[in-house]
């Protein structure tokens, strides 16, 4: 099985984690990634712990299906290679600072000269434009300067470091990949290709999707517990007996009488339906009150049939066990170098006619270089002397 994106060839120079999410999601759907990786500065990734059999987990999950070339982008010798796979591999992912290409000199304008049907996608920090162009960053200072963090959190305790990267993933890697693919339908109907500039922090400010409208509109400022949706009504985490977490966003009236009823407390329903903080304020009371008196398992069970979008704070551990990720075959066996197997997160896209079968996890740096060369028409002793001058691995 090919896979719906199984046509496109993308060059990925991007380390870390939002350009490898994205072309991860595109390799799942049977795109034809190539890593360009240096021989000699190791991906960060690459060391991260945990290790599963001398390979980084994330590094093994985020560059499933890939194959790596390693260049050394800094020799000329490099950069001819580069110009060539650009023939065939007409799309290119990069994540370096605003210039760094064009100064290697494989930048946008260069190799569309060489292929005008290039699609050429660069994600970065702050963009290729505005004072911040060149500034470095990461996750939480995208989140900080976009303005998400102002109201994230709690007013006591202020704002909260995710658990997962909701600028990298969320702003760069997402929309990577749809700005990449709406390339690609207007390359199928002009012949042309274009750049697309992908910056995380316009990306993590337009995430604020209902709070950034009420302002925009309005004038209200969003803060910390203040909206419906961050803490300032009922729709929040509530605690067990045992100091185990539940999420309440029980909004509409129905889900909120199930909920009220579970508990006993058919009087409470009509609290969550008032807009005033003060009903807000008693009503979270009285569920937290609610929700100590009984036990994790308790409220499990209690919930478990019912419709009230009430749903416990699992582990990941449990999470991956849950009945409904298991139904929808979220974790998969991926094949290793030397054939055995490692669980991981599986492509969360459907498709009615099925994705290619995972090919393999991460590789080592250059792990198909000889191959890679080999086929944009390289020969053996040609290889085998840019190994020696240290051009690939």
């Amino acid at each position: 099985m090919q896979g719906p994106r199984s046509s496109l060839k993308i060059l990925d120079f991007s380390t870390l984690l939002p350009g490898p999410f994205a072309s991860l999601l595109l390799a799942d759907m049977g795109a034809e990634v190539l890593r360009i990786e240096s021989p000699a500065r190791l991906d960060l990734l690459r060391e991260l712990p945990p290790h599963d059999q001398g390979t980084s987990a994330s590094h093994g999950y985020l560059n499933r299906n890939k194959r790596s070339l390693a260049l050394d982008l800094k020799q000329a010798q490099a950069l001819d290679v580069v110009k060539r796979l650009v023939m065939t591999y007409d799309i290119v992912l990069e994540q370096f600072r605003p210039g760094v290409m064009d100064r290697l000199g494989i930048g946008y304008e260069v190799l569309k000269a060489i292929n005008p049907k290039l699609i050429y996608v660069a994600i970065t920090g702050y963009g290729q434009t505005g004072p911040y162009r060149d500034r470095a960053g990461h996750d939480i200072n995208y989140l900080s300067l976009a303005g998400v963090a102002s109201h994230t959190g709690r007013k006591q305790s202020g704002p909260l470091p995710l658990g997962v990267q909701v600028a990298d993933v969320g702003g760069g890697s997402l929309h990577g990949v749809i700005g990449l693919l709406a390339a690609v339908v207007a390359r199928q109907q002009t012949g042309r290709g274009q750049y697309v500039d992908v910056s995380m922090s316009d990306c993590a400010l337009s995430l604020n999707t209902l709070a950034g409208a009420g302002y925009l509109a309005c004038g209200v400022e969003p803060d910390r517990e203040s909206q419906m949706l961050n803490g300032g009504s009922f729709y929040d985490y509530y605690r067990s007996r045992e100091g185990r977490w539940f999420s309440v966003a029980s909004l509409e009236p129905a889900f909120m009488k199930t909920m009220c009823e579970v508990f006993g407390r058919p009087e409470l329903a009509g609290l969550g339906l008032s807009p005033e903080r003060g009903d807000q304020a008693a009503l979270k009371y009285q569920l937290q009150v609610e929700f100590e008196r009984r036990s994790f398992e308790e409220l499990q069970a209690c919930f478990a049939e019912v419709d009230a979008c009430v749903e416990p704070v699992l582990t990941f551990s449990q999470a991956v066990q849950h009945p409904q990720f298991k139904a929808r075959e979220m974790v998969r066996q991926v094949p290793r170098e030397d054939g055995s197997m490692q669980a991981q997160m599986a492509c969360p896209l459907k498709f009615s006619d099925g994705l290619p079968e995972p090919r393999h996890i991460g590789v080592p740096v250059g792990a198909h270089s000889e191959a890679v060369l080999a086929e944009i028409g390289f020969s053996a002793k040609q290889v085998a002397a840019m190994r020696q001058l240290g051009v690939t691995l």
